[in-house]
């Protein structure tokens, strides 16, 4: 990962560069300020590709100047295409070709990126600042407007605390101009339902995510895999393993008691010839990283922050340990294909209602969650399954086919690929394990544990009286929420709301998120 800020107004070098610092872990390779006319961008650099000094930001062509964070698949083309239009390159980053693309097309240039990205372009001649965030929000951009009323941009909000009143999450698939976000891509917009057969589905499911997961092994840092043992994760794994020619990098992560998840993850990796490496965590290691978890996230959203402890304890590990600098994971299939709870939607068209909400909520969750817990040790996060093609093309399959009628969920990602023996059959077709659950049951529990003994009932329904947005509603949730205030204070807007099952479908109205407490969650568990 990077961290990219800019300041619109005046400022001075050093309070901007006191800001930048607040996001250094996210890019500790080098940090590099430019003044323009308009204000100051700011770059903290992971290396990634083009790994020499020619590859730090920002990026100048003409009067114009850009800050990326982010990845752009297929940039080689884009270079060879530019240089017969008469550019030149003094790097092998993928980022070097925005101000080239942007002279030639202007913000039209967006829409053709295959890219994960967050980026920020002073206009030079305009006198202005043009932002734009990727159409699934995997790249984080924040904004809000300081003393000055002028606009600033940042990686995460804790860049922007004490500057601005109000700081929101950048809306996905828009960019910003001259005071308005105009959307330039809608992923959950289907233009025409597609009415493939059983067979062509399976097949291009097959061939665009093994395209999405090929396009994501390019790096020229070390890669690694975060491996759970369920079916997306180890998908990933057993596709990158059979694309290697030596043995790839897995991690996993258990607690010391009820692991679920461990002996699945070590039979994947087994399986596919890995260099794998488990990591074990107590209660305490839990309740110490909470804290820490909160702060690195910015959200209070429960399923989040549980499922962002195991995660965020693997890749501290990560960073201590090894010299990976980039990690696939296998966020997004659920959003696409279905949760434990989406086995309840009451139709076809409800299902597609839920998977479009899910999408356009992502970068306040799992997104969040993975591009969190990732980057604040230093490392990048690359998720195969958010693949622009392959999420336009599930999204456009006919609901009635993605409904779980088959006897097992995520029937087409399963089918599409039965044949391949990427992954043991039996990992295949496993059901799902919620992820903090899969990292060990004793995780939520001694979560729940440790909030039940912090607050007595009757500090409980006081502090539930503070909040009137995402009003507490379990003492675990007011432990979430206390702490957040402690770094984010009155900055509860930037989620829109807890992720629960949809409460309005029978079968869903629970008060605790975890697929546990569904009546189908069953042998998942197991």
């Amino acid at each position: 990962m990077c961290a990219i800020l800019t300041y619109e107004g005046e400022i001075t070098e050093e309070a901007f560069q006191e800001m930048l610092e607040k996001t250094v872990s996210r890019g500790p390779d080098m940090t590099r300020i430019q003044k323009v006319e308009g204000g100051y961008l700011g770059f903290n650099r992971l290396a990634i590709m083009g790994l020499n000094e020619e590859g730090m930001q920002p990026f100048n062509l003409n009067n114009n100047v850009v800050v990326c964070n982010g990845e752009v698949y297929g940039f080689n083309n884009l270079k060879e295409y530019l240089r017969s239009l008469g550019y030149s390159f003094k790097s092998e980053s993928d980022c070097e070709i925005l101000l080239p693309l942007y002279e030639r097309l202007g913000t039209k240039m967006f829409a053709l990126l295959d890219a994960e990205f967050a980026c920020v372009i002073y206009d030079g001649d305009k006198h202005k600042f043009i932002a734009a965030r990727d159409p699934i929000g995997i790249r984080p951009l924040y904004y809000g407007f300081n003393s000055q009323e002028k606009i600033v941009f940042a990686s995460e909000p804790k860049n922007l605390i004490g500057v601005c009143d109000k700081i929101m999450p950048f809306p996905p698939g828009h960019y910003y101009e001259d005071g308005e976000f105009i959307c330039y891509r809608d992923m959950t917009r289907v233009r025409e339902v597609s009415t493939d057969d059983l067979g062509t589905i399976t097949s291009k499911i097959h061939d665009k995510l093994l395209n999405g997961i090929k396009k994501r092994l390019d790096a020229d840092a070390p890669v690694g895999f975060l491996l759970s043992g369920g079916l997306d994760s180890s998908l990933v794994c057993g596709v990158a393993a059979s694309l290697s020619d030596k043995p790839i990098e897995t991690f996993a992560i258990g607690m010391d008691i009820d692991a679920i998840d461990l002996k699945y993850a070590r039979e994947v990796a087994d399986y596919i010839h890995s260099n794998h490496h488990e990591v074990i965590i107590t209660k305490d290691d839990v309740i110490n990283a909470i804290e820490p978890v909160i702060k690195a996230l910015g959200t209070y959203d429960i399923t989040t922050i549980r499922a962002s402890i195991g995660m965020y304890l693997l890749c501290k590990w990560i960073h201590e340990n090894t010299f990976i600098k980039v990690l696939l994971t296998g966020e997004i299939s659920d959003e696409l294909f279905g949760y434990k709870y989406t086995d309840f939607a009451p139709s076809a068209e409800a299902f597609q209602e839920e998977a479009q909400k899910r999408i356009r909520e992502l970068h306040m969750y799992d997104v969040l969650r993975a591009d969190r817990c990732i980057s604040v040790n230093s490392l990048e996060a690359r998720v195969p399954f958010g693949d622009l093609d392959f999420v336009e093309y599930v999204m456009s399959i006919d609901p009635e086919k993605k409904l779980n009628k088959y006897g097992i969920g995520k029937y087409l990602l399963r089918k599409a690929f039965h044949e391949d023996n990427f992954i043991p059959n039996s990992i295949l077709m496993r059901e799902k394990a919620a992820f903090s659950d899969a990292v060990g049951h004793s995780l939520r529990d001694d979560i729940i544990e440790y909030a039940e003994e912090k607050y007595s009932d009757k500090e409980f329904k006081e502090g539930c009286l503070k909040y009137i947005k995402s009003k507490p509603f379990t003492k675990e949730s007011l432990l979430y929420r206390d702490i957040f205030e402690k770094y984010y204070p009155d900055q509860a807007d930037m989620i829109v709301d807890f992720w629960m099952p949809n409460k309005e479908w029978e079968g869903c109205n629970v008060n605790d998120p975890s697929a546990r407490v569904l009546s189908n969650y069953g042998a998942s568990a197991y």
